[in-house]
């Protein structure tokens, strides 16, 4: 038995008493577990499942980014919940802090998707939705996809990922930096419930349970930043919607995730 199935019945009993219908599902490679779950939604799945895989072979991030992962080095897994918030802003966020809050005190989340642990990529985080009505209020599932390095990924096979012509990204971060010894398995046993109650509870306050506890844990707060559209200035925390707010020459600049990316001067 592999490390994730070893943990997959422990991260179903946490959840099934809430979620009936809650299914854990472990592959042992696949092209994205997003991508999957995504055409599962897009044939109407409605019921709630996790879906790991030890491997993937074409993982996706935020604006069609590549996610490296290999068998043991990193866990890969995606969930899918039917949902129908009000207001779907800050939802990638909520997710951030629930994962930053169990995975080590020392996490911390660069706005919008990304896990950061001393200053470097630990993982990241890709929220999408499908749904088969029409209209605003037409039910959707929602995909929440988490990529996390449980060892410091090889350098070399991450800038192989990388845009052509882009700034080297900064070396990543894994988890066993700060968690010694700790295995994919024992890390999805250890987010998989709160993230599940999380997500469930955005669905029903939104985001303002979680701006104080975004907060306490945001990177970007007080410092430099550059947007990808050349602007400088310096973050100021997000508002009740969790867009992210830019003090720049020209006054406060409110940035919404689909607008820019955001890396430190």
């Amino acid at each position: 038995m592999t490390d994730l199935l070893a943990h997959a019945e422990s991260v179903w009993q946490s959840v099934v008493a809430d979620l009936p219908t809650f299914t854990v599902e472990v592959l042992p490679r696949i092209d994205s577990t997003s991508s999957e779950l995504m055409r599962r939604a897009r044939d109407g799945l409605v019921e709630p499942v996790l879906l790991a895989a030890e491997e993937q072979t074409a993982g996706r991030g935020r604006m069609g980014k590549g996610w490296h992962s290999r068998a043991g080095q990193s866990l890969t897994f995606s969930l899918a919940l039917p949902l129908a918030p009000a207001d779907w802003s800050g939802l990638s966020l909520a997710v951030g802090v629930s994962l930053a809050e169990s995975l080590h005190p020392d996490v911390q989340l660069k706005w919008p998707n990304d896990l950061w642990l001393q200053q470097r990529k630990l993982g990241g985080i890709l929220v999408e939705t499908a749904g088969t009505g029409d209209g605003a209020s037409a039910p959707r599932t929602v995909v929440v996809g988490v990529g996390i390095n449980i060892a410091r990924p090889d350098t070399a096979a991450v800038q192989s990922l990388a845009t052509p012509g882009a700034v080297a990204a900064m070396p990543p971060a894994g988890l066993a930096e700060v968690r010694m010894g700790v295995t994919a398995g024992e890390t999805l046993a250890l987010v998989a419930p709160a993230l599940v109650r999380d997500v469930l509870r955005f669905g029903a306050d939104g985001f303002a349970p979680f701006a104080n506890r975004f907060a306490l844990r945001d990177a970007l707060l007080g410092r430099a930043v550059r947007l990808t559209d050349g602007t400088e200035g310096t973050a100021e925390g997000v508002d009740a919607q969790g867009a992210l707010r830019v003090r720049t020459a020209q006054g406060l600049r409110t940035v919404h995730s689909a607008e820019v990316s955001v890396r430190p001067c």
